[in-house]
């Protein structure tokens, strides 16, 4: 079985061009199954089941839904071989930006919204900086000109990424992602395997519950702004 990691931010278009791909897999006699990881709510798996894809979700709660998705991964992989699937897809919603989903040796996707602005792909971290492709979705609502230049900036945060344009509506570019997902390494087991990069750090008094502001009620991982500077 192979496997990809899918990950970006919210309603940057994951599902929808992964449902695109799927189609185009399922015509090349290669299953689909995806492992769907959210935060508080998702319909995701009601898109897929539609689809015929067979897909499973898990809903982080208070916890941060990266965290809660490394916990998970291994037994995610185990998943989709119990269901036969081709290929096993982890999503993950980057609700901060700053996660670390992608895995060593695993083909890592990161999907970005072409109409997030052009400065987004400097402000997204390890999931866009480590990828292997970026699949820029909405790109068929602006111009060339906006493309070429999302794209520039994209490269120079990661120049050794793949950049596709893919369309989660028109399906156009699926085709390309596609043949990326198919020639994805295979994926033998996710036990013992390396994330990329570290998750984020977030260990405090508000991990536990705290809910009383003021220095005296934190304790812990906690960081603290140079206010000096930024008065004078």
């Amino acid at each position: 079985m192979k496997c990809v990691t899918v990950a970006g931010p919210p309603a940057s278009g994951k599902t929808s061009i992964l449902l695109k791909a799927a189609s185009i897999l399922a015509g090349r006699d290669l299953s689909l199954g995806v492992v769907k990881f959210d935060c508080l709510a998702s319909r995701d798996r009601e898109a897929y089941a539609k689809a015929g894809v067979p897909a499973v979700q898990g809903l982080s709660g208070a916890l941060c839904p990266d965290h809660f998705y490394v916990c998970n991964a291994a037994d995610a992989h185990a998943w989709g071989a119990r269901r036969g699937v081709s290929i096993l897809a982890i999503e993950s919603a980057g609700l901060c930006n700053r996660c670390a989903p992608h895995l060593e040796g695993v083909l890592a996707v990161c999907v970005v919204d072409a109409l997030s602005g052009i400065d987004t792909p400097a402000k997204i971290g390890p999931m866009l900086r480590l990828a292997d492709v970026v699949a820029v979705t909405k790109g068929d609502v602006v111009s060339q000109a906006e493309r070429e230049v999302f794209a520039f900036r994209v490269r120079r945060v990661n120049p050794r990424a793949t950049v596709l344009f893919v369309s989660g509506l028109t399906g156009q570019g699926a085709d390309a992602l596609a043949h990326v997902i198919a020639a994805a390494p295979d994926t033998p087991t996710l036990d013992g395997a390396s994330l990329r990069f570290t998750m984020p750090a977030a260990v405090c008094s508000y991990c536990l519950g705290q809910r009383r502001v003021g220095a005296d009620h934190q304790m812990g991982n906690v960081r603290k702004m140079d206010f000096g500077e930024a008065a004078s």
